[in-house]
């Protein structure tokens, strides 16, 4: 698969196309409609990249203090040829340029082209020794002059983006779509790696000791060089009561960096922070290759239809199948130790898809639906010894083969013109199919082959009459599954038919666990005068789990509130606003640990204003504000040791994150004359958080070279862009 050419001169071409297309004369009929139109100008931005990290993040305005700003539309229409050509251009002077183009025949052909570009910028600054980062062979060195003293790295990840897509109407009833997309990535973005000793996965690998250092943590930006390529292909029919459509689906990607190969020095951090001779065996283990993604090939094919058996029932139904293979050669990524003979995963996994579907309305009031859904995973690569431990466990990669079965019955019933009632019942019931034998898990204390849910929903709904309509849903869901199995010592899990096999302090993954879990939702539309509307909702949830020991996720529960409005002042004022609230809740335990309450509240403040002073001028203002709190409730485990109770009585437990952004946007339009305008672009961006992921009162996390990441905790940006737009026909 060929890439993408991403070169200057392929900007230079297509902004090139661009102004061709927005200038060049048309050769149209007297009846032709064309519209052409060009804006130029420039932006400032305040501060630099530290003060930008959040604002500069997406939209490119990270690194420079000045950008020109250039956008072009050109528009024809030729309604005696049936004829319409568009084409439109974004910030073509940027990083986030957009080019859209679009030819159209009507009842015949539709061709829409595009090429988009993104950029992001990671917040975080790294200060490192770290040489070659962003490669696939960085050098790590240690900064012996302590944190702070090494070079500044900003890893930033541009994709770049083309896409064609056609629409032809063969005939009367048949139809043919198809559109290719192709996306480049290449950058590098936050990535790393740790190791603690001594572990039976290694066991030649040495404790930490007063002379030694036996765990490390690196920083290693990851590099990235990918390109993913989609084709989705589909023909339609219609044809009386039958509609049929068949489609093929293919996704290719490649990634040109296979491994990730650290070059890891002699000595590092110990516990206390200065430098130590690696214990034996660390450094090998820290400088094995890291696999990257691997190159890998999927495609679908499929067919979908509906027939209309009478007037008021129709039956639908799909089927589908899929293979997904990966088959990247180990030596070529740069991978060792593979067992004999084996190059590569050889992965393969084929996936069938059968849907089926009815809709009904045996009497004028009541809709009747029914659905049914079956999906059935084949995982077939080969299993093979890739892993040993020590000197007498050896283990196999896992099959991941499961089915899923998913049914619904629904009916609806038209009590009057205004009201409208809908009871459901689901139920999805999945079979991830028996634990390979030969594997071995680590890391959970239990498994489970089979879960089922049940799920109950009930609606009352009332359409807009005059000036209200809303909703109240409520559902309600249960979910179970069949006995737990236990990791074996060694490979394989061995089922147990109750749970008194299991230690007190065992674990039980929330995806696995049985839970109920109920939710409320209310929302409604209200004009109450012509001139105001209000919108709302109201989202209530609570999960709580059934867990056979009382560690883990115990529960959870989420509340969301949101209130939109818009007022019409005159026909050239309007006012408009949002506001909304949300709350997160989870308990969760650990043994001889901390039993935590973890809380993430979110409330967001929106206010719009926009309007015409005059015939010339037209203004708008919008102030938006967030506040984003994470809150950790903390009391310990009965079974907590000394440590644990002396390190939350000294720091109290971890500290609330809090987030807050204000940002004011304003904006003016005035009409110079019948073709030209000006167009002034403002916004001021506020920012202010404390985040100790990566460090805490001042006092940076250093990584086991003295790596540090930072963010500026308080950042303010303006800016200021101004256009000259010109239209002409």
């Amino acid at each position: 698969m060929n890439k993408i050419v991403s070169h200057a001169g392929l900007r230079r071409t297509i902004i090139a196309a661009a102004l061709l297309a927005a200038f060049a004369s048309a050769r149209a009929q007297q009846e032709a409609v064309v519209e052409r139109s060009v804006g130029v100008g420039a932006a400032l931005v305040s501060g630099d990249s530290a003060d930008r990290s959040i604002y500069g993040q997406y939209n490119g305005y990270r690194q420079d203090r000045s950008y020109g700003l250039l956008d072009v539309d050109y528009y024809r229409r030729d309604d005696d040829a049936g004829r319409m050509t568009s084409f439109r251009g974004r910030n073509l002077l940027g990083d986030t340029r957009e080019l859209g183009f679009i030819w159209k025949r009507q009842g015949q052909w539709k061709i829409r082209a595009g090429y988009d570009e993104i950029v992001r910028y990671e917040p975080y600054r790294i200060n490192s020794g770290l040489l070659g980062a962003g490669s696939t062979a960085p050098q790590v060195v240690h900064l012996g002059a302590g944190v702070g003293t090494g070079s500044t790295i900003e890893p930033v990840t541009r994709r770049r983006a083309l896409s064609v897509a056609v629409t032809h109407h063969i005939r009367e009833g048949l139809q043919f779509d198809a559109n290719l997309s192709s996306e480049n990535k290449d950058g590098s973005r936050l990535f790393g790696r740790g190791f603690n000793c001594p572990t039976p996965l290694l066991p030649g690998c040495a404790t930490t000791t007063g002379i030694s250092a036996g765990w490390a943590t690196l920083m290693l930006p990851e590099p990235i060089d990918t390109n993913h390529t989609q084709l989705d292909a589909r023909l339609s029919h219609a044809s009386g009561k039958l509609r049929l459509s068949g489609g093929y689906y293919g996704s290719f990607f490649e990634n040109a960096h296979g491994s990730l190969n650290p070059g890891i020095p002699g000595s590092l951090n110990g516990p206390l922070g200065n430098p130590l001779p690696l214990a034996a065996g660390l450094q090998a283990a820290l400088a094995q290759a890291i696999a990257l993604a691997p190159g890998n090939e999927a495609h679908q094919v499929d067919i979908a239809g509906n027939y209309l058996f009478t007037p008021t029932t129709r039956g639908m139904f799909k089927l589908g199948y899929s293979r997904a293979l990966q088959n990247q050669d180990f030596s070529g990524a740069g991978l060792s130790g593979a067992p004999a003979g084996v190059s590569a995963l050889g992965g393969s996994l084929d996936t069938t898809l059968v849907q089926l579907g009815v809709r009904s309305r045996p009497v004028a009031r009541l809709t009747l639906v029914a659905d049914l859904r079956f999906e059935d995973r084949d995982d077939n690569t080969p299993i093979r010894y890739y892993n040993l431990v020590g000197s007498d466990i050896v283990y196999t990669n896992r099959n991941y083969s499961r089915s899923r079965l998913r049914g619904k019955l629904q009916a609806s019933y038209q009590f009057s013109s205004e009201y409208r009632g809908t009871i459901a019942v689901g139920h999805d019931a999945l079979d991830r199919g028996a634990f390979t034998p030969t594997s071995w898990v680590r890391g959970v204390s239990a498994l489970r082959e089979k879960t089922d849910e049940t799920t109950y929903k009930a609606e009352l709904r009332r359409r807009m009459t005059e000036n209200f309509s809303g909703a109240v849903t409520l559902s309600t869901a249960r979910r179970g599954g069949s006995n737990w199995s236990m990791p074996n010592a060694g490979p394989g899990v061995t089922e147990l038919s109750d749970i008194s096999g299991f230690a007190y302090d065992a674990v039980f993954m929330p995806s696995l666990a049985d839970r109920k879990r109920d939710k409320l939702r209310l929302s409604a539309n209200w004009q109450p005068t012509e001139a105001l509307s209000l919108q709302f909702s109201v989202d209530e949830g609570r999960d709580r789990y059934e867990l056979p020991t009382g560690y883990g996720l115990n529960g959870s529960a989420m509340s969301s509130y949101t209130l939109d409005a818009d007022y019409a002042l005159d026909d050239d004022w309007r006012l408009n606003g949002y506001m909304s609230f949300g709350d997160q809740q989870l308990q969760q335990a650990r043994a001889a640990g901390t039993i935590l309450s973890f809380d993430n509240s979110n409330a967001t403040l929106g206010l719009g204003v926009n309007g015409k002073p005059s015939s010339k001028l037209e203004v708008g203002a919008v102030l938006s504000v967030m506040h984003d709190r994470n809150r950790y409730s903390q009391v310990l485990d009965t079974y907590a040791g000394a440590n644990s109770v002396g390190l939350l009585a000294a720091t109290g437990g971890l500290p609330d994150i809090a987030f807050r952004l204000a940002e004011l946007r304003l904006y003016a339009g005035y009409k110079l004359s019948a073709n030209s305008s000006l167009r002034a672009d403002m916004v001021h961006h506020r920012a202010r958080f404390n985040d100790w992921a990566y460090g805490y009162a001042g006092l940076p996390y250093a990584f086991s070279d003295n790596t540090t990441l930072s963010q500026q905790s308080r950042q303010q940006v303006s800016f200021i862009g101004v256009r000259y737009i010109y239209r002409w026909k």
